[in-house]
């Protein structure tokens, strides 16, 4: 039986008093042995948190308990080893950057749409279809048809925007828009943008591409390849099975068994995205640290160098 319980949870509410959540929110993920990233807002809370089951449910009953976020959803997950090694409970402007003010979620967003609907509502023909992730994770995968940005941080998004002519002006107001990102709260935020500018009809898929490749079979999937993630798994298809994705240390980016099969390829090191961009410096460095990983490895530890991880947003 897996010992450690990881909770993926956010939501947007109205959290004026947030800087007075994060010493008691510390105290209770100390008290129960818990790890990961919580992050605080006045639009809400974000994080993914992992630990006892006894200690996350703790943790959970904690939040719950403000009726703010008495309905707060958490997606679970279980693992032998634990998923992170520090405890991080900090206060932000945004749970997740976008730079935009008026795009509060808790005050005006977009169109829920569960996965079961989504398929019938993208295949509309007066629907424009946007993924709002970034760049890398657009590579491996996404839906049928979308609209790619080529953004490298969710930040950028409304600057792509604004360079759309057919979304500006009273034309672009009556355009039908669905948006989706990972697990739903960048396209949640996305559709609040849209809705402060004046669009009616915007949709957001709800749960993110996660819950829709969990409920969806792969025979009735809209969706082509496959979803970058930000743990250990880098990459995952339908039934949220592993994917065949690994990530390169060196510039973040997901590779492929291709890429792993090419001499470019040098694991911890380059792959043949980032290779020939580093110094003689750089790539020893690189491979001093890819040295300790394998060393830790052999003695059944792990590293903290080989904890997947990405900038940018990551839900």
């Amino acid at each position: 039986m897996p010992r450690f319980l990881t909770a993926a949870l956010y939501r947007f509410v109205d959290l004026p008093d947030f800087a007075a959540w994060q010493a008691p929110l510390r105290r209770v993920c100390e008290a129960g042995a818990v790890r990961g990233t919580l992050l605080l807002a006045p639009e809400g809370i974000n994080g993914t948190i992992a630990g006892p089951e006894t200690g996350v449910r703790a943790v959970l009953a904690h939040l719950r308990a403000d009726p703010r976020l008495a309905s707060l959803q958490a997606k679970e997950s279980w693992s032998d080893e634990p998923p992170f090694h520090r405890l991080k409970v900090r206060l932000k402007r945004e749970i997740v950057t976008l730079g935009r003010p008026e795009a509060n979620p808790a005050h005006a967003v977009g169109t829920y749409v569960k996965p079961a609907d989504w398929n019938a509502l993208i295949r509309e023909p007066d629907v424009l279809l946007i993924d709002t992730r970034n760049d890398y994770e657009v590579a491996i995968g996404t839906f049928e048809g979308a609209v790619n940005p080529a953004i490298a941080s969710f930040r950028d998004l409304p600057d792509w925007l604004d360079a759309q002519p057919h979304l500006q002006g009273e034309a672009g107001r009556r355009r039908r828009v669905a948006m989706f990102c990972t697990g739903g709260i960048r396209c949640e935020k996305s559709t609040a943008l849209l809705k402060a500018r004046g669009f009616e009809s915007v949709y957001h898929l709800e749960g993110g591409i996660l819950k829709y490749l969990e409920e969806i079979p792969a025979e009735a999937s809209a969706w082509r390849g496959e979803c970058f993630v930000f743990d250990e798994r880098v990459s995952v298809g339908h039934g949220l099975q592993p994917g065949p994705h690994e990530l390169c240390r060196a510039c973040r980016w997901p590779v492929t068994p291709e890429d792993r099969a090419s001499p470019r390829f040098v694991r911890g090191v380059s792959c043949p995205r980032c290779h020939g961009t580093r110094s003689e410096a750089e790539r020893a460095a690189l491979a001093e640290r890819q040295r300790q990983v394998e060393l830790a490895a052999a003695r059944g530890q792990r590293h903290v160098g080989s904890v997947p991880g990405h900038s940018g947003s990551g839900s």
